[in-house]
Parts: structure tokens; C-alpha cells; sequence
């Protein structure tokens, strides 16, 4: 009884939630959502019932909306975790139901859609924030302020390296759209991260020179990609991604300075080197993701409230998205 009683006392005080799209990252919010002292999950909806059953499990007290209109009608704020076609009339609906919005990226894969949308949305004027996941990490956060202060010295550029046995990864197997050229692959769903790093950090860059390689079969998305971009200064971000060979995962961002260098790499551990080996700045968290999501929701109830936040806006979004179409369209090889 009395926890029923904090259930729903936590519900009238916090923001409400509606979670549409309840796959594996869907679930995952919804998990963090629910301990999260700001939010209350009350309206779940996905299409596949399997998903919704899922999901409620995590959070017992969210109910099963009939459709999205029903739930994107119980809540404060709606996340979005579906795909990115589906994702924009969604948003759209949230927008005009005048909800705040929080939205998984890529913004989108057609850039003059997303364009609309990020206008239509700003005409709304409700509250909307993309989720990077590093946008309210303390790795991006420390070596903001370490570049700005000088502490690296000149940057002479950033390098990315992503290399993955398989994509999807295990974990994402049930995301089936994500190995199909159309919405899926490796550059939207992870390089873009480090894109809005990048930029976070130097700037809007430019593509210079890009070559993705498609498997023979045209539907399924890249296996590699190589990539140089720039910054108006001429700074150079450099991509190298595959999928392929056994292998761990690797995932990682190098800001070259002349001072000093700062690696990133599993999204969240922060390394520093003077021109020796890298070396971990502090141990790493028990649950790192725990960590990331509580500070992404941290700077979401900031959001919702119409307060400063770190999370990405909708125009650092789209010029990622623009970005990565842009290296996806560049002409590919068949591996």
C-alpha cells in the first residue's frame, strides 16, 4: 500500500512520460526513466505487442495506450524511440498536442523532412532535445573546458575509429531496420555521436572527402566507411569504420592537441596523454550507461522546464544529420 501510495504521489509531482517505441533503447529509457526522481512513466505504445509486454514488465504502472494519439495525450513529455520515418510524424502529433519531445537521433534520413520538421517544431515552440548521449557527459563537459582553458594546446584534429565483428550488434538484433541502408547503419547510429562531439568541441565541419562500401546486396546498409571532414579553421576530423573479422567492439574519439591529447572511447571513458600511453583520468563507474542516462535526464528535466540545458538542440541535430547523409550518398564501393 505504501508504495503504491509514492507511486502515485511521484506521478502528480513529477513529468510525465509517454514512451512510444519500445525496443531495446525504448525499454532502456523507460527503465531509467522510471528511478529517475523528475519523471513517471504513465503511457507506453509500440505496434508490436511483444514489445509493449516487455516494457511493462519494467514499469508495471505505465499503461498500455490504445494508440500513440492516446498516449501522447497522458503525458507532459513524449520520447520517441522508434524509427526515424515513423519518428517525424510522431513528433510532429507530439508537437501540435503542444508536448515536450524528446527524440532518439538520427534527426532523420531525408534532410529536406528533417529540415521541415526542426522548422515546424520551432514554430510550436515546445520543448525538444535530441539524445547524444555525451551531451551531458562528464567527458565532453571536462574537455570543453580543458580546450577552452588551453590545457591541449592547439587542436590539430580529431580521429574516429569504430570498428564492430558484426553490425547489428548483438544486443540491437531486434532493431531489424538497422542493418538496411534505408534508416540502419553504423554511421547514423553511431558515428553521428561523435560527430555532435566533434562539433561540439571545434565547430561546424564540412565534408571533405568520404567513401562508404556497401555490401553487394543494395538494401543492407555500410560495412566501412572512410571519411575526412574540416573545420572552418582546416582542422581535420578523420572516420575509419568496419564491421567485419572477429574482434571486440572499439568506439572511440582522439582530440589531438599540441600540448596534449584526450581519448574517448566506449562513449564515456575519458583518457588523457602527454605523448606516453593513454591513461584513464578517473575509474570508471560501476554502470557507465547508468551514469550517461541519469545525466541525460538530469539535463531533460532542465529542458522540459524551459531551463539551460547541455542536450543537443534540433539545429546541432540536423547539421549532423546532414553530415552523414552526405558521407552515405558519396559514392560507395560494393565490398
Amino acid at each position: 500500500m505504501r508504495a503504491a501510495a509514492e507511486q502515485r504521489t511521484k506521478r502528480q509531482m513529477t513529468i510525465k512520460v509517454a514512451l512510444i517505441g519500445l525496443g531495446i533503447m525504448g525499454r532502456r529509457m523507460l527503465e531509467h526513466m522510471d528511478r529517475h526522481d523528475d519523471f513517471s512513466p504513465v503511457a507506453l505504445w509500440d505496434p508490436d505487442p511483444k514489445a509493449c509486454s516487455a516494457a511493462q514488465q519494467l514499469c508495471p504502472q505505465a499503461e498500455i495506450a490504445v494508440d500513440h494519439s492516446s498516449a501522447i495525450a497522458a503525458a507532459d513529455l513524449v520520447y520517441l524511440a522508434c524509427p526515424p520515418e515513423p519518428r517525424r510524424a510522431l513528433t510532429l502529433a507530439a508537437a501540435k498536442a503542444a508536448k515536450a519531445i524528446f527524440l532518439e537521433k538520427p534527426l532523420g534520413v531525408d534532410l529536406n523532412a528533417s529540415a521541415n520538421m526542426v522548422a515546424a517544431l520551432k514554430t510550436a515552440s515546445v520543448a525538444v532535445a535530441v539524445n547524444f548521449t555525451q551531451a551531458a557527459g562528464a567527458a565532453l563537459a571536462d574537455i570543453s573546458k580543458t580546450t577552452a582553458d588551453g590545457g591541449l594546446g592547439d587542436i590539430v584534429g580529431v580521429d574516429m575509429v569504430v570498428t564492430y565483428a558484426a553490425w547489428p550488434r548483438g544486443w540491437q538484433q531486434q532493431a531489424d531496420w538497422l542493418r538496411f541502408r534505408d534508416e540502419g547503419g553504423m554511421t547514423r547510429e553511431v558515428i553521428s555521436h561523435f560527430l555532435f562531439f566533434s562539433e561540439r568541441l571545434l565547430g561546424p565541419l564540412s565534408v571533405i572527402f568520404a567513401h562508404p562500401t556497401y555490401p553487394d546486396d543494395s538494401s543492407l546498409c555500410e560495412t566501412h566507411l572512410l571519411a575526412r571532414l574540416e573545420t572552418a579553421q582546416g582542422q581535420p576530423v578523420s572516420i575509419l569504420a568496419s564491421v567485419g573479422g572477429v574482434q571486440p567492439d572499439r568506439q572511440e574519439v582522439t582530440i589531438k592537441g599540441s600540448r596534449a591529447s584526450r581519448r574517448v572511447s566506449e562513449f564515456s571513458v575519458d583518457m588523457e596523454s602527454g605523448g606516453g600511453p593513454f591513461i584513464a583520468i578517473e575509474q570508471a563507474p560501476d554502470n557507465p550507461r547508468a551514469v550517461a542516462l541519469k545525466a541525460q535526464l538530469d539535463e531533460l528535466a532542465l529542458c522540459v522546464a524551459g531551463k539551460p540545458h547541455r542536450l543537443a538542440t534540433l539545429d546541432e541535430a540536423l547539421r549532423v544529420q546532414r553530415l552523414v547523409e552526405q558521407m552515405l550518398a558519396s559514392e560507395g564501393t560494393p565490398g
